[in-house]
This record gives structure tokens, sequence and C-alpha cells, in this order.
């Protein structure tokens, strides 16, 4: 067992499993507090949830708008500088979050933590693709899932115990969460960003507007493009359960959040303990046949919910659910960091998250009509079809890739 470890860790370099530390530390910090935010704000300020949940919104959006920032900075400027300000930057959020006593103070914090998380996710993922080759992204994306889910099912359970005691504990916990990380990248870190490849990019592109010319030249791709845009309309579907299933399933059948908290925790126990052997599989496979496979997982999954009528029932839905998760999301990574040029892969890394801030901004939005002017359970018939729909875009693009393929052999 322990050679085992220790020639996994060797297949790695030493800066992957600073970066796997890191993770587990903040993860674990971050979500002592988020599970419980709007709580937290809606005993604050006095306000009905559904005015509260407008926070959760501000926050999305506001990540979408900067995921485009965050790509050219990781291209310019390097991948550490941008991980290193995000941390900073979301510990000292987190600290003012329990000083926070109006809403627009709220709103404020949240646009800033909504700013600076692309930051760190867009240079990360572009850091690891500089570390690691090719053939090793595959597992080396689903040991950081691993990483991180695993510091997701520590950190709502030790929240959750200093938040009955007192919630500035749990905020505490978070802001130290992610400063420490941010102190272990600046001192212990170096920098991936291959400096001659931007310069080479900067003087082909002299008198241009940068930021501009390389989004011009992403949005180009037009096979990355299709790619993404099946991609933010098949996590639609998945979103709608994470966002709407805990009101779905506690106004239509009385589950409580004592018990409803059990499912996402579920999930993340099963990335742990899943997701290296669903990678042993998937790994062996073409890649956009894996994504298709994932999002038809997944939009089944959403689906099964209009079925449910419990907590044992919702719980299964969360399982496979959380296949079609296991299945896409390290695969989705590999092939973004492949298709992306060197010099490119901030931005393509920021467009690929951009798809996942819009399917979290338009899931709610269309869960909520389909459950307002149809019946409730429209919003997993909903979110089936709008799954199953990407399922047919990527079957296609698949289709097309391996003609043209064909075509130049």
């Amino acid at each position: 067992m322990l050679s085992k470890i220790k020639t996994l860790y060797n297949q790695y370099p030493r800066q992957y499993w600073l970066m796997i530390t890191g993770i587990v530390i903040s993860t674990a910090g971050g979500s002592m507090i988020w599970p419980f935010l709007l709580i937290y704000a809606s005993g604050k300020l006095h306000l009905p949830l559904s005015s509260v949940a407008v926070l959760i919104s501000v926050n999305a959006g506001t990540g979408m708008l900067s995921s485009f920032l965050a790509g050219t900075l990781a291209d310019k400027v390097g991948r550490k500088v941008v991980m290193v300000f995000s941390l900073a930057m979301n510990g000292i959020a987190y600290y003012f979050l329990m000083r926070a006593e109006t809403f627009p103070q709220f709103v404020m914090l949240m646009i800033f933590i909504g700013l600076s998380n692309p930051l760190y996710q867009v240079g990360a993922d572009a850091m690891l693709a500089d570390m690691i080759p090719s053939e090793q992204r595959t597992d080396a994306y689903a040991i950081n899932r691993i990483a991180n889910n695993a510091a997701f099912a520590l950190g709502p359970a030790i929240g959750g115990f200093l938040a009955s005691t007192s919630y500035n504990l749990a905020f505490y916990g978070a802001s130290a969460g992610f400063l420490i990380y941010s102190l272990l990248l600046f001192f212990l870190a170096r920098e991936t960003l291959d400096k001659t490849l931007s310069e080479t990019k900067t003087d082909a592109l002299a008198g241009q507007i940068q930021i501009t010319a390389g989004y011009v030249q992403v949005f180009k791709d037009k096979k990355y493009m299709a790619f993404v845009s099946m991609i933010a309309i098949g996590l639609i579907a998945p979103s709608m359960v994470w966002i709407l299933m805990a009101v779905y399933a506690k106004t239509n059948f009385g589950v409580p959040e004592s018990m409803y908290g059990w499912i996402p925790t579920t999930n993340a126990l099963m990335c742990v303990f899943v997701q290296y052997s669903v990678t042993q599989v998937t790994r062996k496979h073409e890649t956009l046949k894996v994504a298709a496979a994932g999002m038809l997982i997944y939009a089944i999954g959403a689906g099964s919910v209009a079925l449910m009528t419990g907590f044992a029932g919702f719980w299964l839905s969360m399982v496979i659910l959380t296949f079609g998760e296991l299945t896409l999301i390290p695969t989705a990574s590999k092939y973004v960091a492949d298709i992306a040029p060197a010099d490119m892969r901030g931005r393509y890394m920021s467009i690929y998250w951009l798809s996942w801030g819009l399917s979290r901004t338009l899931a709610p939005l269309i869960g909520g009509t389909l459950n307002d002017h149809l019946f409730p359970q429209a919003i997993w018939i909903g979110g089936l079809l709008i799954g199953l729909t990407s399922v047919f875009g990527l079957t296609v693009l698949k289709s097309i890739t391996q003609s043209r393929a064909a075509l130049r052999t």
C-alpha cells in the first residue's frame, strides 16, 4: 500500500501536491460557512429567503463576467499571481462577511467573492495543464476532484458544529483556510507560465487590444466553442438539482434540512471514494464519447427527481447524478487542456468556466418558471430534456470530429 502511494506521489511534480494540500485546506475552510450562508444572512437581515437568495445570483453572475478577465490575467500576468490574489481576497471577504449588517454590504462582499473566485479556478487549471503532460491529465484532474470533495465532505460537518456555537468561529475558519493556502502558494510555488510564449504572442499582436484579440482567437475555434456551448446547456440539469431539489423536497414532501443534508454529503463521499475507479474506465475511451455519456447520466439523474416522493428517492437521484459528475468533469477538463494552445490555456479555461457560470445563472430561472407556470415536477422533466439536448449536440460534435479526422488520413 505504501509503495503504491509513493509511486503515485512520484508520478506528479511536488507543486501539484502542494496545490492538492492547499485545495483541502481552502475548500474545507470555505465549505464551513458556504452551505449555511443563506441561513446566516436571513437571520442577520430578517428578510425572506427569496430575497436573500439574490445574493447567490449576484455572486454567480459576477463570477461569470470575471471569467473573461481571469483568463487574460492568467495568460499575461501569470498563474501563481492570480491564484494568490484570489485566495487572499476570499479570505478577507469571508472575514468581513461576519461583520456585514445590511443587504448592500452583503451584496458588495458577494460581488467581491464573485470577482475573485474565477481567478483561482482558471489559474489553477492552467497551472495544472502547464505541469502535467496530456496522458496524465485525466488522472491529475480526478485526484484534484477527490481532494476537493474530501474537504467538502468534512467542511460542512465542522462548520455546522461551529455555527451552532457561534457563526463567528465558522467565518474565522473559512477565512483562515483561504489565507493559509495563499501563503503556501506565495512562498512555495513557482510560476508555470512560459513567458517566452507569452512574449512572442504579445509581439505578434503589437498595436492590438490584447484582451479582445486573445478571446477572438478562442471564439474562432468553432470545435471548442461548440463543445463549451453543449457543456453550458447540459450543466443546467444538474444545477437545477443542486439549487432547487432541497426546496422542492421540503415544500412538496416535507423532507427536513437535517435529513436532506446527507444527500450532498453522499455526493462528496462518492467523489472521494469512487472518482478514481470511474476515471480508470473513462480514460480508456474517446473524450467526446465519455462527455456525452456523462451528460446522459446527468440528464437521467435530474429527470428521475420527478418520480421521487421521499428522502430515499431523492438520495437515489443524487447517486445517479453523481455518476454523471464523475464521468464528465475530469474528462471535460482534460479536453479543454488538450485542445488549448499553451499560451492560451488561461483564456480557454476561462471560457469553459464561463459555461458553468451561465448554467448556474439560468438553472434557477428556468426551474422557477417551470414550477410557477406548469407544475413542480416540470422542473425535472425540463432538466431531462435540456440534458438530452446536450447529449445530442456532443454526439454530433463527436461524429463531425471523427469524419474530419478520417478525411485528413
